[in-house]
């Protein structure tokens, strides 16, 4: 709450002057989906996994292979349309000592999971606060991750085109594994989804995740290919004509008669 307050804080701030200002390679969103198809247990293992991959000796080698041997980032969690949460505001790392610190904060508390998921109002939160930090980089990127189509707030292509038309790069980490939540919710070929209906600018990809004990290392992965500016693995595009990316929206008012929110 206290980070949230900071953030808020931030926006209501003037813009900083040039001088105060940081050159680095890369200006990161983290926006990891916690909605309440995430188990208290896949919680923990998404923040220990996002630790893990922060403090390991690739992400630190990628980071001090850069042009200036510096990159910014801010770690997100997101559900529902008006359901996000920052949990580490934008950070310098340059070091690892200060990739260790980042790390710290996501393994030292969880919080309990939100109602819904809203992909489309995750994008554009994320990319409003690219206008709000002390960075400038020569990449910006957005690292959505999630277990689900959007079933809430705007469009996800409408989100997803208003987020690129501003030159942000929108990378995908779909989390495919399978349990009966998902099999109510879920879509099987969420990796498509978020091939046609998310990802996007250069070099955009999407790494899925199969089962949870891939997913330090789907992470670690991830970040070494964003922070070193190459593509990962995507499955082939399907034509926009053949893909519904208004999917989830059918699914929530197929099983909407579940729940009493509108």
């Amino acid at each position: 709450m206290l980070r949230a307050l900071a953030l808020s804080l931030a926006l209501a701030a003037p813009p900083l002057a040039a001088q105060d200002r940081v050159e680095v390679d890369m200006e990161l969103v983290l926006a990891v989906d916690v909605s309440r198809s995430m188990s208290p247990a896949e919680l923990e293992i998404q923040r220990h996994g996002y630790a893990a991959a922060l403090s390991s000796d690739e992400v630190s080698g990628a980071i001090a292979g850069g042009m200036t041997g510096r990159i910014a980032l801010t770690y997100i969690e997101w559900a529902g349309s008006s359901s996000q949460t920052v949990i580490v505001p934008w950070t310098l790392i340059e070091t690892a000592d200060q990739a260790r610190d980042v790390a710290d904060t996501l393994s030292g508390f969880f919080m309990e999971g939100m109602r819904r998921t809203s992909i489309s109002e995750a994008l554009v939160y994320a990319a409003d606060s690219f206008e709000t930090n002390r960075f400038d980089g020569l990449r910006r990127v957005i690292d959505i991750s999630g277990d689900g189509p959007n079933n809430m707030g705007r469009p996800v292509l409408l989100a997803r085109d208003t987020v690129l038309a501003r030159g942000i790069t929108i990378n995908g980490l779909p989390l495919m594994t399978q349990d009966p939540f998902s099999a109510q919710w879920g879509i099987p070929d969420l990796d498509a989804y978020y091939t046609n209906c998310v990802i996007g600018g250069p070099g955009a990809f999407v790494i899925p995740v199969t089962s949870w004990d891939q997913f330090a290392e789907a992470v670690r992965r991830k970040l070494v290919l964003e922070i070193a500016g190459r593509s990962g693995e995507t499955e082939r595009l399907i034509p926009a004509a053949a893909y519904d990316c208004l999917v989830g929206e059918k699914i929530w008012e197929k099983n909407r008669r579940y729940y009493s929110e509108p």
